[in-house]
């Protein structure tokens, strides 16, 4: 008996030794919270939040929608901060770029820097200046205050990040990608994207000739000439839904659909004027007009809320059955249509004002014509009960119309008018968020409906948790921007000729 004791004694000491020798850190180590993934298990959720963006707010803002039981900050141009959630997701972009450098898979790390220009993109537009060459460090340098870098200098940063996707691609275009909800894992079709975005990003400096020392046009010029860009619909960035749990149509069973929201009657007015079988689609007919059965096709029975007006006024047109409002698709289908970030048609014509610009040489009218083909295609292919108003001779025919056809003998600004308004029509509810505003910013097109004391924001404030958080690098970006002020009215440098 002594004996036994004796030895399991020695095996407990044997045992602790041993133990000992252990890293706490490593026995600390939780299983159930991973330091290290595979990108593709990153890549999935990052594409998903990123073209899953839509929002009704940029549809007050752009006279597309009214409310009727309230007053939209949007609607009257009254927002005040906006947030900083974007870093948010930028800091999983930043981790499947570690995780693609670590796992040696150049691919994603493409994907990577394709969705940091999207981010930074989208935080310079909204802003202004923004940390960027700083952000995302606090858990890898400690450095929790990150400066904010010009909004010059982040899109800059964007142009070499979208540039440095391409190269990637370039070289890795064959090889498939595990986890891709976009392309299905077509390197190609990405590539077509990245180069497209590049386009979209450089027409935003359509006021200026350079940025940095990169000359805006010749650049432009260069990725046309030697780039592969998207070649029709199929080539669409767009996030496909399915009628699954969390991967259905964002507005499925929103209520909102059925309570104050109404069509505003700008966009009506601007679809029925050009005689737009798109507007089908789009809106329904006013109550009255369906009582009296008239015919689909009939624009006079189409009409909007005024978004100038009393939210009460608009109301009560809207009760007396005067008001249209989104097609029931909207809300009623699990699936429904596509949110594009970045699609064909609006490639097109892109192309197309770069012609008219005299940035690249082309068929401007061919482009833009392409543009609202493919426009049509699209409802006609997720809005299946308009098809027959949509095919390829309504197309056509509505390309003859006084209002939209394109004649090379317009001088520019009519041309640019046209071509803006082509990406205005088919943004209804669609993944551009608020581009649309920098747009109208950018072009004045369209003419926005508006009172003598309304006048449209070219940004947001900073977020309040900035000023309690980083206040001297804020104070200091405000300073170098617009004399300290922080005001919605305030003109960023993009806009700044």
């Amino acid at each position: 008996m002594k004996k036994n004791i004796r030895y399991s004694f020695i095996s407990l000491l044997f045992l602790l030794g041993s133990v000992s020798c252990v890293d706490l850190a490593e026995m600390n180590i939780d299983p159930n919270n991973a330091s290290t993934t595979n990108p593709q298990l990153l890549l999935t959720s990052i594409s998903f939040n990123a073209f899953n963006n839509s929002g009704k707010s940029p549809m007050y803002a752009m006279r597309q929608l009214v409310q009727t039981d309230g007053e939209s900050s949007s609607q009257l141009y009254k927002w005040n901060r906006g947030d900083f959630g974007d870093y948010s997701s930028l800091r999983n972009i930043y981790k499947m770029d570690e995780e693609a450098l670590r796992t040696n898979q150049p691919v994603f790390r493409a994907l990577a820097s394709f969705f940091k220009a999207h981010y930074y993109y989208r935080l310079a537009m909204t802003f202004g200046n923004v940390p960027c060459s700083e952000a995302i460090k606090g858990e890898t340098d400690a450095l929790f205050f990150p400066k904010y870098d010009s909004q010059e200098e982040v899109l800059l940063f964007v142009l070499k990040e979208l540039e440095n996707a391409n190269s990637i691609l370039t070289v890795y275009e064959n090889e498939p990608i595990s986890g891709d909800i976009i392309y299905n894992g077509d390197a190609k079709k990405w590539r077509k994207l990245v180069n497209a975005y590049r386009l979209k990003v450089l027409m935003s400096f359509s006021q200026k000739s350079q940025i940095g020392n990169l000359p805006v046009a010749d650049t432009f010029a260069k990725i046309v000439s030697s780039e592969p860009l998207m070649e029709s619909e199929a080539d669409n960035g767009q996030l496909i839904y399915l009628d699954q749990q969390s991967n259905r149509y964002p507005y499925f069973n929103d209520s909102d659909f059925g309570s104050g929201m109404y069509m505003d009657s700008t966009y009506i007015a601007l679809l029925a004027q050009r005689k737009d079988p798109r507007l089908f689609a789009i809106a329904t007919q006013i109550p009255k007009a369906a009582e009296a059965a008239r015919p689909i096709d009939d624009f006079s029975s189409y009409d909007g809320g005024d978004p100038i007006k009393p939210y009460a006024e608009v109301n009560t047109k809207a009760a007396n059955g005067l008001v249209s409002k989104p097609q029931p698709r909207y809300y009623k289908n699990a699936t429904n249509e596509p949110f594009i970030l970045l699609g064909f048609s609006e490639q097109q014509l892109i192309l197309a004002e770069s012609i008219v610009r005299g940035w690249t040489q082309g068929d401007d009218q061919a482009f833009y014509d392409s543009a609202v083909k493919a426009s049509f295609r699209f409802y006609a292919t997720y809005a299946k009960d308009f098809a027959t108003y949509l095919t390829e001779a309504d197309a056509d025919k509505y390309l003859n119309g006084q209002l939209v056809a394109y004649d090379k003998s317009m001088n520019a600004r009519d041309k640019i008018e046209r071509i803006v308004t082509q990406k205005y029509i088919p943004s209804f509810l669609q993944a551009g968020g608020w581009f649309g505003l920098f747009e109208y910013q950018r072009t004045g097109y369209p003419e926005l409906r508006k009172n003598d004391l309304m006048q449209v924001p070219y940004r947001w404030m900073y977020p309040q948790s900035e000023y309690n958080n980083n206040p001297d690098n804020v104070q200091s970006a405000l300073s170098s921007q617009f004399g300290g002020n922080d005001r919605i009215t305030d003109k960023t440098w993009i806009f700044n000729q």
